[in-house]
């Protein structure tokens, strides 16, 4: 039975990894600081599922990763095999308005993250990153050998601090370093502040939905099952340091994505349009042939299928569906 570390764990993409892993017998200890970034009780609920899968092989903790002693507390005494450090504040937005906090948080707790793995020889240690560190890529699709020397927001800057920092451990001390680059990833638990989530909730509620642009910008929306996929993918092989796209490879418009929210909830949506943002990038597609390659990455859920899962997700959470 393997013991897996996994930070952020009460969050979305952290709740369905930890899930897959109990599922599968797996020991799972989840750090989380159950920030107000959004509701907490929709992690105290994912919370809640985690416990009743795992029994007696699931632990929580709740600690603030960017303090280094509150981490050494909470793992002391814990034998980890594999750390997965998804906890981050996340949004390109956001980060505009708190640079400081994304600093601290995302790259000093990386830092200390890297540094309790190696102290307590954890030789694993896989990472998300992010898409945004592509910034405003001319070519198409984005590639992992494609030059990302220029970030546009706070977040995407602290992501690409976290990928430099997961290479200096692997070269220095030799951890086996995963880098996972996600894109717009989706699916039921979805943060209510992103997009898809965000536009269900106002649609429900017959309120505007807030569009940047004139929707013709275009995303690669992932869907939760495949990301987990790739996740645990990477903790079963020797990677060395390696830097890894998961996304669907496939680009959707953002009025399609609308149009394909109002269909599978049987509603209009009322727009109320914006100039675009800055930090926004107008396009994201990943290339996932070294994901095919190595680790046998083969996404499966297209958006006209995910959405409607999604849907059914959002309807049956009634507590979810106030628009903040």
């Amino acid at each position: 039975m393997t013991h897996y570390l996994v930070t952020g764990g009460a969050g979305f993409i952290g709740s369905h990894v930890c899930e897959r892993l109990l599922l599968q017998g797996d020991r799972v200890t989840v750090l989380d600081d159950l920030n107000p970034f959004y509701n907490p009780a929709l992690k105290h609920a994912n919370l809640a599922t985690l416990t009743e899968r795992g029994g007696s092989r699931f632990e929580f903790v709740e600690t603030d990763i960017s303090v280094r002693t509150s981490v050494d507390r909470a793992l002391a005494g814990r034998k980890l095999d594999q750390v997965i450090h998804l906890a981050a504040r996340a949004g390109v937005r956001p980060s505009l308005l708190e640079p400081a906090l994304y600093q601290r948080v995302n790259v000093e707790g990386t830092v200390n993250l890297l540094e309790a793995a190696r102290t307590a020889g954890c030789r694993k240690f896989i990472l998300a990153s992010s898409s945004s560190v592509y910034g405003v890529n001319a070519k198409v699709p984005f590639a992992e050998n494609d030059p990302v020397a220029a970030p546009i927001s706070p977040y995407a800057a602290s992501k690409l601090a976290c990928e430099a920092l997961g290479h200096t451990y692997h070269h220095v001390y030799g951890l086996d370093v995963a880098m996972l680059r996600f894109f717009t990833v989706y699916g039921p638990r979805q943060r209510p502040d992103l997009a898809i989530h965000k536009f269900a909730s106002l649609i429900t509620a017959d309120q505007p939905i807030p569009v940047f642009g004139d929707g013709s910008t275009r995303r690669d929306y992932t869907y939760i099952d495949d990301i987990v996929d790739g996740v645990l993918a990477c903790t079963t092989r020797e990677l060395g340091y390696e830097i890894f796209n998961l996304g669907e490879s496939q680009t959707v418009r953002l009025d399609a994505l609308i149009a394909l929210l109002e269909q599978a909830l049987g509603r209009s949506a009322r727009i109320d349009r914006h100039p675009f943002q800055p930090g926004d990038v107008p396009f994201t597609c990943a290339d996932i042939s070294k994901a095919r390659a190595r680790l046998n990455y083969h996404p499966r859920t297209l958006i006209a299928d995910g959405i409607p899962r999604f849907v059914r997700w959002f309807q049956e959470t009634p507590a979810v569906q106030k628009p903040r």
